[in-house]
């Protein structure tokens, strides 16, 4: 690849996990090796079992964001071994902003490991109380959808846009039995589907407001004022460079909707190629925003491949 190519690193959320994942890494790489057992010892997780063996705690939040954390900063690192090759920009959806501070040296990968098992943590302690739920819609407007839980919400109803994805794609959060409700108004308005995800958490929605206020103190003692390059905030779709910004940012981004879609439109003009390392879902969503090509990194047959692509 030429120097003049400019390059932006995406990192995958929450979602993104499945048993097996970074394996080929594990098997193949005595770095990715080491990463996963000194993270292992650093939280008291077994991640060997966590990823390649079923079990019940990959879902559970708490588990999930470490893991994936993990095996995205494992991908970056071999990638970043091959390639000495640096972002214009890094950002990630939801959890994978914290996967992107890593891969510009604002935050340390082990330091990120416990960052995050806290973050998740904190995150099902404050919807312990209530059942809290996603729901993604398919098919409506972003208008559409902010009109149907803005009128929700004045009748008492707590659902709140959550994650803006792609074009016709978005993601709602708020108290299960009032998305479910709300299932036939959102078709009935043009959704062709309304899908219930798999979460125990209502994420970027005021339901976390204690997990906000809670997560400030990790952000202080974990992040470092160290960027090589640029992060793009899922809150404001815009560039920040600082540990303080990042500080406000990140605790902001638990009760504020993570704007993907306008954050990749906001640097699709200055990019050439997207990078997502440790997951397919970014990739899947980039191609209904920009004709820029995403490449993805998920196992050491991908990780030669791209490098050997990139190297043309």
């Amino acid at each position: 690849m030429q120097e003049t190519k400019k390059t932006v690193f995406l990192f995958p959320g929450q979602g993104s996990q499945s048993f097996g994942m970074g394996k080929s890494f594990y098997e193949n790489s005595n770095i990715a090796k080491e990463m996963i057992e000194i993270a292992s010892d650093r939280i008291g997780v077994d991640f060997k079992h966590l990823l390649f063996e079923e079990n019940d705690n990959l879902e559970k939040t708490e588990y999930t964001q470490p893991a994936i954390l993990l095996v995205s900063s494992i991908a970056h690192k071999l990638f970043e071994n091959e390639m000495m090759l640096k972002s214009s920009f890094s950002l990630g959806h939801s959890l994978g902003e914290f996967s992107a501070l890593v891969s510009v040296g604002a935050l340390d990968y082990l330091d990120g490991i416990e960052l995050v098992h806290e973050r998740g943590k904190l995150m099902s302690e404050s919807c312990k109380n209530f059942d809290a739920g996603m729901m993604a819609l398919i098919g409506l407007s972003d208008e559409k959808v902010e009109e149907i839980t803005k009128e929700v919400r004045e009748k008492g109803k707590k659902v709140w846009s959550a994650n803006y994805n792609s074009n016709g794609q978005i993601v709602v959060a708020g108290i299960k039995s009032d998305l479910i409700n709300l299932e036939e108004t959102f078709k009935s308005a043009g959704a062709k589907r309304a899908i219930l995800l798999n979460m125990s958490v209502a994420s970027h929605c005021p339901l976390l407001s204690e997990a906000s206020n809670a997560l400030v103190p990790y952000l202080e003692r974990f992040l470092k004022d160290e960027f090589i390059s640029p992060v793009v905030s899922n809150v404001t779709a815009q560039t920040y460079t600082t540990k303080k910004d990042a500080i406000s940012l990140l605790s902001k981004q638990l009760i504020m909707p993570v704007l993907y879609k306008q954050s990749i439109e906001n640097i699709d003009s200055m990019s050439d190629v997207f990078i997502e390392f440790g997951g397919s879902v970014l990739k899947g969503l980039n191609r209904r925003i920009t004709k820029k090509p995403t490449l993805n990194i998920v196992d050491m047959d991908s990780l030669h491949k791209i490098c050997e692509e990139l190297s043309k």
